[in-house]
């Protein structure tokens, strides 16, 4: 599995130490991600949580723009994860070499952006306001995962850029608002049937469980047990000594 550590300039990120505001501060960051297992960064300036204050792009922007130089010089990846065209163009720009694409890849002008720059673009799953939302659990979330994805990489296709695409489940999401033990099963169910997104015959992309529970190490042993190409961590030397444990 290739790691992307996570470096947060936004102030509302509940992982305290994955803040970083200054160029030092990121590198110090990333180079503390790096020796713990990592293999690239990915970097974000707008908390995606239930409880993140929403900026305008041009804080948003502010927040990263002088990290991105900064992170891109230790010769790793570096994903620019982010909802906003405006702040991806600018990101690859400036260094970034992967889309983390927050808001799914569902404008044209994140199409746009992502036709502009031959890079890698991650495609989560967002619920959103889906009507279906409520109903994952008990029913086949991953067979709403695929709906989704299947009119996305409709999208990717128009601009030939069905190649680059990665797929992640968007766990790292949510649905939003939902208690914990809703999250778990949710998440329990997805992480252990990830093998029907390989449908699409594109690598598979995860926000780990980083957590400190006995329900975030279940999810997290069940879905290194799957083996998908590319994952999101805060603590990457967890994620490997979850991998040695189960054989991989």
């Amino acid at each position: 599995m290739i790691i992307y550590g996570v470096v947060n300039s936004s102030p509302d990120s509940l992982a305290l130490d994955s803040i970083a505001t200054t160029p030092d501060e990121a590198v110090a960051r990333a180079q503390q991600l790096l020796a713990d297992g990592a293999d690239a960064i990915d970097l974000g300036g707008q908390g995606s949580t239930d409880f993140a204050d929403v900026v305008d792009w041009t804080e948003e922007w502010e927040r990263v723009e002088h990290l991105i130089p900064a992170l891109a010089g230790l010769g790793v990846d570096v994903s620019i994860d982010s909802w906003r065209p405006e702040v991806v163009r600018r990101a690859l720009d400036a260094g970034a070499t992967v889309i983390n694409a927050a808001d799914g890849m569902q404008t044209d002008e994140m199409w746009q952006v992502a036709s502009d720059f031959a890079v890698p673009i991650v495609v989560p799953f967002l619920s959103g306001p889906n009507p279906r939302a409520m109903d994952l659990v008990s029913a086949n979330p991953v067979q709403v995962m695929i709906e989704f994805f299947e009119a996305r990489l409709a999208d990717a296709d128009r601009h030939g850029l069905r190649s680059r695409c990665i797929i992640d489940p968007g766990t790292g999401f949510a649905p939003p608002n939902w208690p914990w033990e809703q999250r778990f099963e949710y998440q329990k169910i997805v992480y252990s049937n990830l093998d029907e997104l390989r449908r699409f015959g594109l690598p598979i992309y995860i926000a780990l469980p980083w957590k400190e529970t006995a329900q975030h190490d279940e999810l997290l042993d069940i879905v290194v047990r799957q083996r998908p190409e590319y994952g999101r961590a805060h603590y990457p030397a967890k994620i490997r000594r979850f991998q040695a444990a189960a054989g991989i």
